[in-house]
């Protein structure tokens, strides 16, 4: 259970057995579960009422995971997503991330390993009561980041991101100007764990760069230090040093 509060897990998985294990563990663990077979009843499910998390099979009949993705995300639904997936070449896995997922696990999997994942997302996206004053507002420039109330504007301008980009971008507007390398950003992602690619740190990376960036292929604020890592600059500092 994270810090005694009862989360609300949605399972969207259309093999019976499985579903019915994970809700198993979930709701050893203290969470109310909703399970659905297919992948217009998730997004129902998703839209009728507030939801901490949802597990989502890729391969499901009616709408598959990544149609459920892309749709969610769409309608600036910020849920954190889980995936589970046969599929298990890299390109597939970080597509559902490209997407808006927020972590995944390949099948088979090891009950243990999924729920570890999920206290992961739960310890990232959700917030102990009595906590509101643990992070300040971080600004960079234009970029704001309210770690609280997970809120991101640029230029006074709402930006929608998924957990895991907001985990990235609040990383980096904590500490300006400073390098930060692939694996510390996955530390702060998902803790040290083997089976993350460096490459998912840059799939956030360029999603960011889409919502943040006035021309995300040529970056001035999330800015990329070849060889090392990335970090977040204030464009206006930056072109003052360089005219001075």
């Amino acid at each position: 259970m994270v810090w005694g509060v009862c989360a609300h897990v949605i399972i969207a998985e259309d093999d019976e057995k499985q579903a019915e294990l994970l809700r198993r563990y979930l709701e050893r663990e203290g969470h109310a579960v909703t399970a659905v077979g297919d992948g217009l009843a998730a997004l129902e499910a998703v839209r009728q009422g507030e939801t901490d998390l949802l597990i989502l099979d890729v391969m499901m009949p009616r709408a598959d995971g990544l149609d459920v993705v892309r749709i969610l995300r769409a309608e600036h639904r910020e849920v954190p997503v889980l995936m589970l997936t046969a599929r298990s070449t890299e390109d597939d896995l970080l597509l559902g991330l490209d997407l808006g997922a927020d972590d995944y696990v390949t099948k088979p999997y090891s009950p243990r390993e999924l729920m570890a994942r999920v206290r992961t997302l739960l310890r990232r996206t959700r917030r102990p009561p009595g906590d509101d004053a643990a992070d300040g507002v971080l600004t960079v420039g234009g970029l704001v980041v309210d770690p609280v109330r997970h809120l991101v504007s640029v230029d006074g301008r709402t930006v929608e991101c998924t957990p895991g980009e907001f985990r990235v971008l609040s990383t980096l507007a904590a500490a300006p100007g400073r390098v930060f390398s692939r694996p510390q950003l996955l530390a702060e992602l998902h803790g040290f764990d083997r089976y993350i690619s460096d490459r998912t740190v840059d799939v956030h990376v360029m999603n960011l760069r889409k919502k943040i960036e006035p021309a995300p292929r040529r970056p001035i604020r999330l800015l990329t230090v070849f060889g090392v890592g990335y970090k977040l600059t204030d464009p206006a500092k930056a072109a003052s040093r360089a005219s001075s």
